[in-house]
Formats: structure tokens, sequence, C-alpha cells
């Protein structure tokens, strides 16, 4: 009876901790040669519910004025508001639309960390 219980417990566990977890595609050369166009990465969807984001962190962030816009940037500082800026690792800015353009980004604009690259 213990061995079906255990199994079940399991992938409730497995269940619940995934959604935290995302695979994304990198399009664009806005964070090269971090992260070339194609890649793949990991992220924690739910790193940022325990801990505040860090800068160098490299973030999956929704776009501010683009709602279908989600995009993947380094977080490079954070303002005395508490609202983060965010910028592509291409030393050529033409390559990247960031907080160079559109300004800093709330928390919850936030979605989610980078954590393994592809």
């Amino acid at each position: 009876m213990r061995e079906p219980l255990r199994s079940a417990s399991v992938l409730v566990y497995l269940k619940l901790l995934w959604p935290r977890w995302q695979r994304r595609r990198v399009h664009g050369r806005s964070m090269l040669p971090t992260l070339p166009d194609g890649a793949t990465v990991l992220l924690d969807t739910a790193v940022y519910q325990r801990t505040a984001p860090q800068i160098n962190d490299i973030v999956l962030a929704q776009h501010p004025f683009q709602q279908n816009n989600q995009m993947i940037k380094r977080i490079t500082a954070v303002t005395e508001n508490g609202r983060y800026f965010l910028q592509g690792d291409n030393p050529d800015s033409t390559e990247s639309s960031d907080s160079r353009s559109f300004g800093a980004v709330r928390q919850d604009q936030i979605l989610g960390k980078v954590t393994h690259i592809f």
C-alpha cells in the first residue's frame, strides 16, 4: 500500500513544481555574445516570488508597451523607485529594444530568470 502512495506523492509534487520551469528559444541578436539567436534557455518563473531580481540576472520580461512581446534581457540597474533597467548584451545598441528606449520596468513585468543555457 505504501508504494502507490509514494508514487502518487511524487507525481503530485512534480505536477506542482514543473509549471515553474519553462523552456524558451532566443529570437534575435540583442543578447549576443551571451545568447546566440536560436539558443534555448531554461527559466525559473517562481524565483522572484522568494527574492528580488538582482543586477546581472538574465530575465524574461514583458515589454511595457507591447502586450504580446516578451523579451530576454539582462538587469543592468535598479532605480531608486525599485524599477529595473533591462539591456541587451550586444554592444551594437541597434540590435536591442530595451530600457534605453522604453525605460525601466516594474518587478511584476519580470516573468522569470534564465537559469540554464542550451
